[in-house]
């Protein structure tokens, strides 16, 4: 008998032996079953349908997986920390704007306008509470040196007066009524009303309006705190951590609304100003001069200190952040700090500094989320209707809306804001978060102060130490306490929900499950497709030869 030699590398005789020796062999759970039952054609069929199905279950799993794994999504944790931080930048206005000599006496006409648009929606004469305030209290600014202007050539618009309009309820039967004005395009038509149902806000809002046209007219003051009065005028008395405050400790600028502010612990980098104990006598303790001078008293009806707690080098904004102090009362505000770490990249939009953002930044501060969507909205102001908004910083080239020079930017910028708000612009989609924030939970208490039998001693005293001389009974004089409540501090961090490992281990788990096997399995499987594929090119090269051969053989003779 002759005796068989084992080659290198052994082939099958046919697909029907490959596939016997496969399912006899491999580790994969019932695929043996799939070949002992070659009698019983039924159960033969069961068990191919079944190990289709798991088949079949395993790679829908699988997809699942990955559709996931792809959408990228984070899981919240949170977690404490303790120890020393520092405090975070106060910032506090006076709500009292004052009145630049160059610009005083348009005001002057602007709050005779508003007294006769006033008697003429409502019939009350307030001649005697406005103009005899700015006669005795107008605080005259000098702005020589900032150039010549002349100020005649700037006149107050008369086509922006107040109407009153009536609207018709269908559900109630009853008439109400709005108050606003008109806005109008370059050519004089697609006009609409900007109106408010209340009479005070429509009033406000039409101040605001000719306001800044007027204002525009200014320079660029980049030091308008040299034009100012001194701190001490505002803040009689300011401790943090029972020790005095320093001249360091605080940067001075003017808000067109909110008047002189002050921002203490503006850069956060004097180890002063590290908070190591929590509590009230531990904070930032403040007597502040609240009396309210009536400069431009149309422009804002509230009387008081404004306060906001922000991040250091982080432009506040005022006009949306931020909380109001009553005259008269001592207020202690407690903080919370929470950080907020978000990933970035394919897991959320953010930036890390705002370098990577379209939109250019005009101040020189830190990226934050407002400051990036107000000077969006400026350079879409400055695109859209050829001139910026007073309220924000100008890029270079462009100048402040007037409409004495564009008489349509009003019913621009209404048009655009609307848009922004109902988020019909770019801007929240060119404006991501930052990657890593700081937040601020306040609670606030409130008292009298000074009380009634104290309230002698503590103007006198106010008196010879600050020179205050207020001798009436209103109440002009706030304290503001604010502290750390604990020192622990929650920070918020993305994770990812579905790492490479995890997703790893998950497909393990479904292999497993529906085939009770291992990674050394799936090397079966690709065994088995190479197996298949080789002898498939086997059979078409003998197949080949085969035919090359009877062509040959089937070839004539040709006689000698």
């Amino acid at each position: 008998e002759e005796e068989k030699k084992e080659g290198l590398i052994e082939f099958y005789d046919s697909f029907k032996d490959m596939f016997e020796f496969f399912c006899k062999n491999t580790t994969i759970h019932g695929t043996i079953r799939l070949v002992c039952s070659d009698s019983n054609r039924m159960k033969t069929a069961f068990w191919t349908l079944l190990f289709l199905a798991s088949f079949g279950m395993l790679y829908w799993q699988f997809a699942l997986m990955f559709s996931q794994y792809w959408a990228y999504p984070v899981v919240l944790t949170m977690s404490m920390h303790s120890g020393p931080k520092m405090f975070p930048a106060i910032t506090i206005c006076n709500l009292d704007p004052y009145r630049f000599e160059l610009v005083s006496e348009h005001l002057v006409q602007l709050d005779h306008m508003a007294e006769k648009s006033i008697a003429f929606l409502y019939g009350i004469n307030t001649s005697a509470s406005l103009v005899h305030m700015n006669e005795k209290n107008i605080h005259i600014k000098d702005l020589s040196g900032t150039g010549n202007l002349s100020r005649s050539t700037f006149k107050l618009s008369q086509n922006f007066s107040l109407l009153r309009m009536s609207d018709h309820n269908n559900r109630s039967g009853k008439k109400h009524s709005s108050v606003g004005f008109r806005l109008c395009n370059a050519t004089g038509g697609n006009c609409f009303y900007k109106t408010y149902s209340s009479g005070m806000d429509a009033i406000l809002e039409w101040y605001r309006f000719h306001y800044m046209n007027i204002m525009s007219q200014l320079p660029v003051i980049i030091n308008i705190s040299d034009h100012e009065e001194q701190i001490e005028d505002m803040v009689y008395s300011c401790q943090y951590d029972g020790e005095p405050c320093r001249p360091s400790d605080y940067v001075h600028f003017h808000h067109p609304v909110f008047g002189s502010c002050y921002t203490f612990n503006s850069k956060g980098t004097d180890s002063f100003w590290t908070a190591t104990k929590p509590g009230i006598p531990y904070g930032l303790s403040l007597i502040l001069r609240a009396e309210q001078k009536d400069h431009i008293p149309l422009l804002s009806t509230v009387a008081g200190v404004k306060v906001m707690i922000h991040n250091h080098n982080q432009t506040p904004f005022l006009e949306h952040e931020g909380f109001d102090i009553r005259p008269g009362i001592a207020t202690t505000i407690g903080i919370q700090q929470d950080e907020v770490n978000r990933l970035g990249g394919n897991y959320g939009k953010c930036t890390t500094n705002g370098d990577d953002v379209n939109v250019k930044l005009l101040y020189n501060n830190s990226y934050t989320l407002q400051a990036c969507l107000h000077f969006c909205f400026q350079h879409i102001m400055i695109r859209e209707c050829g001139c910026g908004y007073y309220y924000y910083p100008l890029p270079p080239g462009a100048e402040y809306c007037d409409y004495n020079k564009q008489p349509a930017w009003g019913h621009c910028f209404y048009q655009l804001y609307n848009r922004l708000r109902n988020h019909h612009l770019n801007c929240f989609e060119q404006c991501p978060k930052p990657c890593r924030e700081s937040l601020y939970k306040v609670s606030a208490g409130t008292a009298k102060w000074p009380s009634a039998k104290s309230q002698d001693w503590v103007r006198q005293a106010l008196r010879h130490q600050n020179g205050y001389n207020s001798t009436s009974n209103r109440k002009d004089i706030a304290k503001v306490t604010i502290f750390y409540q604990q020192l622990n501090y929650q920070s918020v961090n993305e994770s990812p929900l579905l790492t490479e490992n995890l997703l790893l281990s998950s497909m393990g788990s479904q292999w497993s499950l529906w085939f009770g096997s291992s990674v050394l399995s799936v090397v079966e499987m690709f065994e088995l497709l190479i197996d298949t594929l080789v002898l498939s090119l086997l059979f078409c090269y003998q197949r080949f030869r085969s035919r090359k051969t009877m062509n040959v053989a089937h070839t004539p003779a040709i006689p000698s």
